[in-house]
Order: structure tokens, then sequence, then C-alpha cells
């Protein structure tokens, strides 16, 4: 009885759709999906096989460590989100400070994470690369020095990623961390207007020119290491993009600043981390810019994050209400074939969650990363 009706229902509805064709009979050569060739009932639908996540290594950020984040953690595993980013901490062994830069350190938070059940792919935010290297210092060429074992380290756990920026002294800078966004969720802003006549550092007033020379000595020390160690390095943009905060000026802040970058030493392992909400406050089409970037095999770490205003004056959003269009961004990195590491960015903190780290609540996090993950099936998939 019930193959009967189902039978009924197939010919009633094929029929009727036939009919809202315009077509008054069925020709005998048509293919009925829902029958194999042997005119049998499929079990299911044929479709290709498909990846998840198209081989994108999709991670979270956390930079208050696994202890301190392990609610977040716990989640990243529920949701098969087995990347994580962070930091290389200190390690106390036999009464002794092991830097965070020497093996040990290296292999104990390695360790840390796989223990846990996630994998550390990329270190954000290095240690061994302060104001002595970027504005050239006395003591900047043993800081070079401990940031090359760090390379070398890195490469024997198996961490091939490092994302660093060029902001010295004032790096990340928001006015507001708390401000109310869609339905009341907390979302993090910046407003030039408040910081442009606070007073200067204890650096005084450094130049462009000297930032840019600063790091082309960095590069043409640390990029042929990178090489021999298989390590992508990932320079940030500078955010936000004005020329200066207090005194000290801000290089990284067009696209045309990645390009001079990666012409002062050409390298596979010489890239950049493609934060789209900084290119497009930058007044990049990101689409676009992914492609141009891609081709050049620059792209090493994607923040997958979303904004609305510009350089002087914007906010962070939900990733499915800022200013980007992410469902072609998505397409540019699928497109490429791009497989490396990617991360939700700067979340909002939603209701009942801490905003003790504004942009990386957990709850936003799960949010962004269930959006992120959507666009890349039904991009891959079509």
């Amino acid at each position: 009885m019930k193959n009967n009706r189902r039978e009924f229902l197939r010919k009633s509805t094929s029929v009727a759709a036939l009919s809202v064709l315009g077509m008054s009979s069925v020709k005998s050569e048509m293919v009925d999906p829902f029958l194999n060739k042997e005119g049998q009932q499929r079990k299911s639908m044929p479709h290709k096989k498909y990846i998840q996540d198209a081989g994108i290594k999709m991670c979270f950020a956390y930079f208050g460590g696994l202890e301190s984040e392990k609610r977040k953690a716990e989640f990243g595993k529920q949701l098969n989100v087995m990347g994580a980013v962070g930091k290389i901490n200190p390690v106390i062994s036999a009464g002794n400070t092991i830097n965070p830069w020497e093996y040990e350190a290296v292999l104990t938070e390695k360790n840390a994470w796989e223990k846990f059940g996630l994998k550390l792919e990329v270190i954000e935010g290095p240690p061994a690369l302060s104001e002595k290297t970027k504005l050239g210092l006395e003591g900047r060429d043993e800081e070079i020095s401990n940031f090359i074992t760090l390379m070398k380290n890195l490469s024997k756990v198996g961490i091939y990623t490092i994302c660093y920026n060029w902001m010295p002294v004032i790096s990340w800078a928001r006015t507001t961390t708390d401000r109310p966004g869609r339905g009341g969720a907390l979302v993090t802003a910046f407003d030039y207007e408040d910081v442009k006549d606070k007073e200067i550092t204890k650096y005084g007033v450094v130049s462009k020119e000297s930032l840019w020379k600063n790091l082309e000595y960095f590069l043409k020390a640390v990029v042929p290491e990178a090489e021999k160690y298989g390590i992508k390095l990932a320079l940030h943009p500078d955010d936000p993009q004005v020329d200066s905060i207090r005194g000290i000026s801000r290089i990284m802040t067009t696209a045309d600043a990645f390009r001079r970058m990666a012409d002062i030493y050409p390298s596979p392992n010489n890239g950049i981390t493609m934060c789209q909400g900084n290119f497009s406050l930058m007044g990049e089409d990101i689409p676009t810019l992914v492609k141009d970037f891609g081709k050049r095999n620059l792209i090493h770490f994607v923040h997958f994050r979303n904004v609305r205003g510009g350089k002087m004056n914007f906010v962070e959003t939900f990733h499915d209400e800022g200013q980007i269009d992410m469902f072609e961004a998505m397409k540019a990195y699928i497109d490429l074939g791009y497989t490396g590491p990617l991360r939700p960015d700067h979340v909002p903190t939603m209701a009942g969650d801490s905003n003790e780290r504004p942009g990386y609540s957990a709850l936003g996090s799960l949010y962004a990363v269930g959006y992120i993950r959507g666009l890349i099936e039904a991009i891959a998939k079509s």
C-alpha cells in the first residue's frame, strides 16, 4: 500500500510539474532523478564527494591560553574546529624560566594542545619580536636571532605559520570595546577623533621611512631562514590603518604597502595575513584583492571578519551584516584552492557571554564558524 501511494505521488508530482511547463505528454526518454538506470528507486540523490571546509584548516583563536579558554576549546572540538591559534608561553622547569622561543617551551605548548585534542596551527603575536626590532633599537640583532631560533623550533614540532605585525608600541587599537551592536551584542569600534590629540609616547616621533628601513632589515635576515625551516611568515595589516597614533607612524596601511613588502624579499615564505576587515577599511574590494594576492601566492593565513565604515571611523559587525561580500570573498579563496589556516576574527560578544576579551567571545565565535562553514559548503558543492 505504501509503495503504491509513493508511486502515485511521484507520478502525480511529475505530471503536475510538466503541466506547469505547458507539456502535455511525458517522453519515454526523459530521465527520472528518483530512479537509477535499472528503473529502481534510488536510496539517495547522487552528489559530489565533499571534504569538510573544502580542505581549509578551520581554527579558533585562544589568546588567553588553553587553561583560561577551555570552554571555547571544548566548543571547538564539538564543532570539529580542530585548529588552534595562539601564543607560546614561557615554561618554568627545574626552577628556571625557559624562554618561549626555546625548544622545550615550544614543545610543551604544542603537546598541551594535542593532549586536549586540538592542533596548534599558527603562532600569532610571536615572542622575540618587539620594539627593539621594529624601531631599530639596541639589541635587535639578538632579538632577531631569537626569532630565528623560534622558527627552527616551531619547524621541529610541526608548526609552520607565524602571524606577526609591524605596529611598534601601539598595536591593535580601539576607542570602544563595548558599543551596542545588533540586538545589543557588544562590538568594538574606533574613532580617530578620540586619539588624534593624545600625547606622543616616550619614543617620540617615529617616521614611516625608519619603519620601512627596519622592516627591510628584518625580512632580509629572517626570510632565508624561514625558507630553510619551511615557515610561512604572514604579516598582518596595521589595525587601524591611520597614518600615526601618538607619534608612532604606521606603514602597513594599504594593499600597495603589502606589494612593496613582498618585493623587498620575494619568497614563497614571505607573505601576509589576509585580514579582510583591515583591507576593506582601506577601501579595497575583498574578493578582487584575494584573487590578486592569491595569484602572487602571498596568502598564508586568513582572518575572516566583517566591518562597517572606513579606517578613520568604523565598527566591527557580525559576519553577515557588514560591508564585505562574504560569499564572493569565500568563493575567491575556494577558487584559488586555498587550504591554509583560517579563523573567524573580531566577533561580537553575545548575550550571556563575557566581554573579557572583546572580539573573541565563545558564543560569537560559534555563530561565526557556523556561518563560515555554511558558506564554504554551499560554494564548494556548487
